[in-house]
């Protein structure tokens, strides 16, 4: 079980976040406060594996307790503030949830931090776990504003998911080529795939995750993107060509 603190000055969003714990059989809520002092002195005590952060707090707030923190606990912003995403991102979080929160992309993170968290599948200290920042209160299949957070050789990158085409791995490195470039970053597909939502993106081979929304074609087990020809492979046949009938009409 993952032991989880909650901090926010905002008792509902609290509570909201206590009953999502409830319902993951992974998670087990420790404490939920809305003192961050009080949080911190836990934190520092080794008490906790994860923290739900709120990130606008009159006392102290939520980068000012990553900061003193130090590693001490993963951690999971939550806000109704975007601007602190890249901040975030910078001071190793595991992810950043949008209020309000829904619990699709609450378990979605959840799994994330166990990931991470957990040492049997704990990534390597070079890879850098994409963040995704959700956009709150939208029609389920409108990610328009849904954005991720990459590491690129001289900076961090913020890519928007619906300009992206294709994701190709390659070895030690991903492509992820969007409407405008190739972005190149170190991380690997897996941990890639379970970044994006899985709505609007699947995972088609080994070394290709492909964009729903972006294919112009399927040709047998073939997908065409643009010029792009993505070979499906044996492995993820049954489940792809499963999602494409169920998008049927």
């Amino acid at each position: 079980m993952i032991r989880c603190l909650v901090v926010d000055d905002e008792p509902l969003a609290l509570h909201i976040i206590e009953d999502y714990i409830a319902k993951t059989p992974f998670l087990t809520l420790v404490k939920a406060t809305t003192n961050p002092i009080e949080a911190l002195t836990i934190v520092q005590d080794g008490g906790v594996d994860l923290v739900y952060l709120d990130v606008q707090m009159p006392e102290l707030t939520g980068i000012q307790f990553l900061r003193i923190a130090n590693g001490k606990a993963k951690v999971i912003l939550t806000t109704a503030y975007p601007q602190y995403a890249l901040e975030g991102y910078e001071l190793d979080v595991i992810d950043y949830l949008l209020k309000p929160i829904a619990f699709d992309r609450f378990f979605k993170s959840a799994q994330k931090a166990q990931s991470i968290i957990q040492p049997a599948t704990k990534a390597p200290a070079s890879e850098q776990q994409p963040i995704v920042v959700a956009a709150p209160a939208q029609p389920q299949d409108d990610f328009s504003h849904d954005f991720i957070f990459v590491k690129t050789e001289h900076k961090i990158q913020k890519v928007y998911l619906h300009d992206i085409l294709y994701i190709e791995g390659l070895k030690d490195y991903i492509s992820i080529f969007t409407t405008a470039e190739r972005i190149i970053t170190l991380q690997n597909m897996k941990k890639m795939e379970d970044a994006l939502p899985d709505r609007h993106f699947v995972r088609v081979h080994k070394s290709y995750i492909v964009a729903l929304n972006k294919i112009d074609s399927i040709e047998r087990s073939r997908i065409f993107i643009g010029d792009k020809v993505i070979p499906v492979g044996d492995t993820y046949r049954d489940q792809f060509f499963k999602m494409i009938e169920d998008r049927n009409v």
